[in-house]
């Protein structure tokens, strides 16, 4: 039988993923009542430069990083899909694969949230998802941090009880708390070009692909 219980849905660049993703994968998870979170690597970054890191490379990291945990999964296409990362395009595709029963959840953090009125067809991401942003302990998602648009969806769409995403395929917006992890692939990028090891903050069997492959090299002094 196929699974039919809401499906996590975490993209990103993850140049390379980090303990930050995971850790926001599983919390997301166990706060939502996710039956899986599918991790999807960006072949092409809509909002943001090429990645340096070749796509390939990045799928190969995010496979090893979830390898043995049964809670999380990868999702291929984007890295090999000719296009654009457009959310909206992932999203589309999603339903044509899955139906239009199934519950999908986009996980994002707060300040991507924020932005989310500069997304490509932004408001067309509701038709297909609920949206559920990670906060802080302690800190709520206000409408006054808003810009006017996102505020009125926020207000029309919030909900406060994470088990309503399980009662209908899309169009909510929810939030859930996760562990405060002050990591970055920026920073981690910066640690190896350094010379410094990023241990602990990626999982082992990256660190190691990171290294065999010789992905972020040490920049020159």
């Amino acid at each position: 039988m196929s699974p039919t219980g809401p499906l996590g849905i975490l993209g990103g660049t993850f140049d390379p993923i980090h303990a930050g993703h995971l850790r926001m994968a599983l919390e997301a998870r166990d706060a939502l009542g996710l039956e899986v979170v599918r991790l999807i690597p960006a072949g092409q970054p809509p909002h943001r430069g090429q990645p340096g890191t070749p796509a390939a490379d990045r799928l190969r990291m995010v496979e090893l990083a979830v390898a043995g945990v049964p809670e999380l999964e990868v999702d291929p296409a984007e890295v090999l899909a000719p296009q654009a990362s457009y959310t909206i395009l992932t999203l589309e595709r999603l339903r044509h694969e899955l139906g239009a029963n199934r519950p999908l959840v986009l996980l994002m953090g707060a300040d991507a949230f924020l932005g989310l009125a500069g997304w490509h067809r932004w408001q067309e991401l509701f038709a297909h998802a609920h949206v559920a942003v990670a906060t802080r302990p302690g800190y709520s998602l206000q409408a006054q941090q808003m810009d006017a648009a996102l505020a009125t969806v926020f207000q029309t769409r919030f909900c406060e009880d994470a088990r309503q995403l399980a009662t209908r395929p899309a169009g909510l917006i929810s939030g859930f708390s996760m562990t405060p992890l002050a990591i970055s692939a920026t920073s981690i990028r910066d640690h190896l070009a350094l010379g410094r090891s990023p241990r602990f903050l990626v999982p082992d069997p990256v660190l190691d692909y990171i290294q065999d492959h010789h992905l972020y090299p040490k920049a020159p002094v």
